[in-house]
């Protein structure tokens, strides 16, 4: 495979993984947020899930989610020879 080839592959996977992240972040961010009303229902801890979901549970989704994309875009970069040692 030729630089022009392995480049086109790895920025393939990126993308890829990009677009998945950014749908996940987007649910997270806007969706959940839409149905708070309705998730008011719902209590955990003495506390409104449609509260628990816009103050807390996005934020913890969006960290999990950093650390996640780090992982799988190293794994990317190694699969294609363009990782940092």
């Amino acid at each position: 495979m030729n630089n022009a080839q392995r480049d086109a592959a790895h920025w393939s996977a990126t993308k890829g993984l990009m677009i998945k992240m950014l749908a996940i972040w987007a649910v997270f961010a806007f969706v959940i947020h839409f149905f708070a009303a309705a998730l008011n229902g719902i209590v955990i801890l003495g506390f409104p899930l449609g509260f628990y979901m816009a103050a807390q549970g996005s934020l913890i989704v969006f960290v999990a989610m950093l650390f996640w994309f780090a992982s799988a875009q190293d794994k990317i970069d190694r699969e294609h020879g363009v990782a940092e040692e």
